[in-house]
């Protein structure tokens, strides 16, 4: 097979090493890629948000799937757009991917489908809005309706802070369009926990669960990110719990999606929140988390072609994952000042250093200049390491961490300390 995979992120390095394992794969692209992933596939200078141009070069090179990462080229109907044209893509068509463009939509779902999730309110004017969170207690979230690269929900303690975070995305549009509407819910307080499984509309497949590090500081403080970290298996999510996850959330939610008319394929995340009533839902993505699946699919012993494969097109109720009894911890790199103002092309030193075969680093915001990698993103490089406990793990993922450097380079000293 031929298989083009879209973005440039650490989750994409993920994806690629892991397709790149396949037997059935002799051909991988990657659309744009970064210095990481140019050294497992064939790198091309296309913009993930292009999709024309993505479907002219799929078409082309007679690619025989097509992997989409980020959650951009789903919101525009990519996979609508490459079944039209007979181009077999894994993803979520355009409809389906409103779980995660549009907040108010996947609130309605949820509250349609009795779906456990935080009470909520919708606001397209910004007077009204206003009006409500005075007229309510704090703590309380504001989110974008839109896309806002992972940085769109705000934790509000007090009112003072919800009207400020009301006032950025509504009035000032920090996130341009997609702060026009908002919402806003109630806090809910418990560990959070990201489940993502396989699905061809009918069928799932549950990944391992994991924990994502949001905030940029230790002790989960300061403005939320992208992500600074996961570790997998969550240590909280029981077998029973993970029952009750599927019964009471992922399957609801792809019967809701069908009876919408929108059937949902690919993979569907759910960022959860273990509250004393049981998990409930703070969001629905479209696509693999990031950082993720920096940690799932090294936990995955089973080829993923033939899942992706099969969601695409297809169903996947006869298909059977092999999953490892090991523990994985992902540290990520990050350029100093991110998720505000940061500086690019600072050489990176130590990735050729000697990890071992338990390390893996999964490259993010990078490129290659000449013979040197360099920083260009936030997000710089996903330290991951795998081990047979979780103490293991975090040793050995910061022991990697110790031999790379960057100048400003900056990572949480915490990541998977819940765990022990």
């Amino acid at each position: 097979m031929k298989i083009l995979v879209i973005g440039s992120g650490g989750r994409e390095h993920t994806l690629v090493w892991k397709i790149a394992q396949s037997p059935d794969v002799k051909k991988i692209y990657c659309a744009p890629g970064n210095a990481g992933i140019s050294e497992l596939a064939d790198c091309v200078s296309i913009d993930a948000a292009d999709i024309k141009g993505l479907l002219k070069f799929a078409a082309g090179k007679h690619i025989d799937l097509t992997v989409v990462g980020p959650e951009v080229p789903l919101s525009l109907g990519i996979v609508d757009l490459f079944k039209s044209k007979g181009l077999k893509i894994f993803g979520p068509s355009q409809k389906a991917a409103e779980i995660e463009s549009s907040k108010i939509f996947s609130k309605y779902l949820m509250e349609k489908y009795k779906i456990p999730t935080a009470k909520y309110e919708s606001f397209d004017v910004y007077d009204r809005a206003e009006e409500y969170v005075k007229s309510i207690s704090a703590p309380l979230v504001v989110k974008a309706d839109g896309l806002a690269a992972g940085k769109g929900a705000i934790v509000c303690f007090t009112k003072e802070e919800a009207l400020a975070s009301l006032n950025k995305l509504m009035v000032q549009r920090i996130f341009g369009q997609a702060g026009a509407k908002v919402v806003i819910e109630e806090y809910l307080a418990g560990e959070e926990v990201s489940v993502l499984a396989f699905t061809d509309g009918t069928n799932i497949v549950s990944l391992i669960p994991a924990q994502d590090h949001k905030p940029i500081l230790d002790g989960d403080k300061g403005p939320n990110t992208g992500g600074m970290g996961a570790y997998a298996p969550a240590v909280f999510v029981d077998d029973k719990m993970f029952e009750t996850i599927r019964k009471n959330i992922l399957e609801p939610t792809i019967k809701g999606m069908a009876l919408e008319e929108r059937p949902y394929r690919g993979v569907l995340y759910a960022g959860l929140i273990m509250t004393r009533q049981g998990p409930k839902v703070i969001e629905f993505n479209c696509r693999f988390g990031d950082p993720e699946t920096q940690v799932i699919l090294p936990l995955i012993k089973s080829d993923i072609v033939p899942f992706l494969n099969a969601c695409a097109e297809g169903d996947i109720k006869d298909l059977k994952l092999g999953l490892s009894a090991q523990f994985a911890v992902c540290v990520v790199l990050a350029s100093g000042g991110y998720p505000n103002e940061y500086e690019k092309g600072k050489k990176i030193f130590g990735l050729d250093k000697n990890f071992g075969s338990s390390v893996f680093n999964f490259h993010a915001g990078t490129k290659k200049v000449n013979d040197d990698c360099l920083t260009n993103g936030g997000r710089v490089l996903g330290v991951t390491a795998l081990g047979n406990n979780i103490k293991q793990a975090i040793n050995r993922a910061y022991s990697a961490v110790g031999k790379i450097a960057f100048d400003g380079a900056y990572y949480r000293k915490d990541i998977g300390y819940k765990a022990l």
